[in-house]
């Protein structure tokens, strides 16, 4: 039931996506290019001599309405190739020419258009079969963008509208309500807000990391290194670039030149490194290794750098800088399941301190894969018993392993119940074979190792960025980068400020003091903005008083705590990670 319903929205949305084309075409003679649909709607490019703007949405949707109102149906058409170009020629739309000629070029010799009414374009569907199966209240349109065409920075830059759309104005408007909500957690917005970092264009895909940001950074660094370190890892670190014949040797370069840094050095060609496994590999060679040394477990805060394409960008979310809490796994086959299943307890020990529930999903042979079927089947075997023996509930994600291994992804969901993939756990029987790498067993044979990769955190970036929106900027008091904000009421009362800091300070207690010439309201407001666990007004009253007047945040009343008292409760916060 659940794929009959999706197969229904995706029809529904991909035949939203060609209505708008459709009145782009009658309001502006607009040429169009792409139009797919997406997760929760849809969206078009076009090109057009009247510059689209956010002012001409309404105008659009008004124009969409008219055209399913008239319920017109939806028919399928096919044409040979050179039909089909000469066709779209004929129409003057050059973009879905060009992706046809493209088509035929890889072999295609027959093409699919739709077509509603006057309106018809080159598409491979779904489609429904009539636009009166649409409800006229069930969409919206909700931004427009500039878009290169074919995303590549070289063409020229059109014109994107994106829409949302559902069965029912019911989960229409649940939606934007959530959307709305999505807004005002939009890390990016409260990284500025909260002066945790910033992002600025001439370093694009990189996030500028302030005081306050990384004080939670280096927290969740330190938290990780600790449970590594628990369960038996030792911490490495490697070198940023290499020769590009590493990468061509591991079979990264195959896969992923796309989406490497790589240059020429006196005709020599190096790469900043895009992850860290060959690197990995290189230590694991440095010397003979015995069945007696397995399993080695590496872990590295690896930085490695990702030439995404600059319409993916997405503040922390998407980066070209990353930062892994990494992890090479070098064991025997028969210690494969007992180390996946040590993985799995670290997750779930990890995940657990943030009162979040991972959700496993288990994924298998890519179509692009590496190596032989029958060490696939083997490695796939491998974690799905590792799921069994944690009973653990997962999902399948059908053939998006890696090239080189079958893989366990978590994804968690945040406030909103949006799910976002974090940790990954691959198991590798290819990389060890590429490079020889070899141990010797209790009969003095030489072996080769099997190799797992592991992230819990995934990518910091990306998990900060996720726990930012998860928290609404309001951290839990052990992560918040100030716990505490004392503010004077006056110039009597800073001296006596300070000297409270000290004694917050004695205890590791992150305090900063608003001694500001101006109004106590003010002040409180600003520490309502700040988002700060806790604060503390100090006036006549409060410096003869043997208690603290403490006002926690998302709360006006005020309450008597001892100051003792009062440091040992944020302590044991810290402590416990509450």
């Amino acid at each position: 039931m659940d794929n009959q319903k999706n197969n229904k929205l995706k029809a529904l949305r991909h035949s939203l996506s060609h209505i708008m084309m459709q009145a782009l075409v009658y309001l502006y003679k607009a040429i169009p290019g792409v139009g797919p649909d997406i997760d929760n709607g849809f969206y078009h490019d076009f090109d057009a001599k009247h510059q689209v703007t956010e002012d001409d949405l309404v105008k659009i949707e008004k124009e969409m309405r008219k055209i399913i109102k008239e319920n017109l149906p939806i028919k399928k058409k096919v044409m040979t190739m050179d039909e089909g170009i000469k066709f779209l020629k004929k129409k003057g739309y050059k973009y879905t020419a060009e992706l046809a000629q493209d088509l035929k070029r890889e072999g295609e010799d027959k093409i699919s258009f739709y077509q509603q009414s006057d309106f018809i374009n080159m598409c491979k569907g779904p489609h429904l079969k009539s636009t009166s199966a649409i409800n006229t209240d069930a969409f919206k349109l909700t931004k427009i963008v500039g878009a290169y065409w074919k995303g590549d920075e070289k063409n020229k830059m059109i014109q994107r509208i994106y829409g949302v759309a559902f069965a029912t104005k019911k989960e229409l408007d649940e939606y934007l309500k959530m959307m709305e909500e999505a807004e005002k957690r939009d890390h990016k917005k409260l990284g500025k807000e909260l002066d945790l970092f910033t992002f600025h264009p001439e370093a694009p895909g990189s996030a500028f990391w302030h005081a306050k940001g990384m004080i939670i950074w280096n927290i969740l660094e330190s938290l990780g290194k600790s449970i590594r370190k628990k369960y038996g890892s030792v911490e490495i670190q490697t070198p940023i670039l290499a020769k590009t014949i590493l990468w061509k040797k591991s079979g990264h370069w195959e896969h992923y030149k796309d989406s490497m840094f790589h240059f020429k050095v006196g005709g020599e060609g190096y790469t900043i490194k895009p992850m860290d496994c060959p690197f990995n590999i290189m230590l694991y060679q440095e010397k003979q290794r015995s069945y007696k040394d397995l399993p080695i477990r590496f872990s590295e805060i690896g930085r490695v750098f990702r030439n995404e394409k600059s319409g993916e960008l997405n503040g922390l979310l998407r980066v070209q800088h990353v930062t892994q809490d990494d992890a090479h796994i070098f064991c025997m086959e028969s210690q494969i399941e007992q180390e996946i299943i040590t993985l799995l307890k670290m997750v779930k020990e990890y995940y657990a301190i943030f009162k979040i529930e991972p959700n496993f999903y288990f994924a298998n042979r890519p179509d692009d894969y590496m190596g032989e079927v029958s060490t696939w089947n083997k490695a796939e075997r491998a974690l799905v018993n590792a799921l069994n023996k944690e009973r653990i509930k997962y999902g399948l994600k059908d053939k998006d392993g890696a090239f080189y291994g079958p893989k366990i992804d978590i994804n968690i969901d945040d406030a909103l119940g949006r799910s976002w993939q974090l940790a990954t756990i691959q198991l590798d029987f290819q990389l060890p074979q590429r490079f020889n790498l070899e141990y010797i067993d209790k009969n003095g044979n030489k072996k080769t190792p099997v190799m797992i990769h592991a992230a819990i955190f995934g990518s910091l970036e990306r998990f900060i960025g996720i726990m930012t929106e998860h928290y609404a900027g309001a951290f839990p008091v052990w992560l918040s980068p100030v716990q505490v904000k004392i503010i004077s009421v006056g110039a009597g009362h800073i001296e006596y400020c300070h000297k409270l800091t000290e004694e917050f300070k004695e205890n590791e207690i992150r305090v900063e003091v608003d001694d500001a010439n101006e109004t106590v309201g003010n002040k409180i407001r600003k520490a309502t903005k700040e988002k700060v666990p806790y604060m503390l007004v100090i006036g006549d009253k409060e410096m003869s008083s043997d208690k603290l007047a403490v006002r926690d945040r998302g709360n006006d009343k005020v309450r008597q705590v001892g100051e003792k008292k009062f440091i040992e409760e944020i302590v044991e916060k810290m402590r416990n990670k509450k």
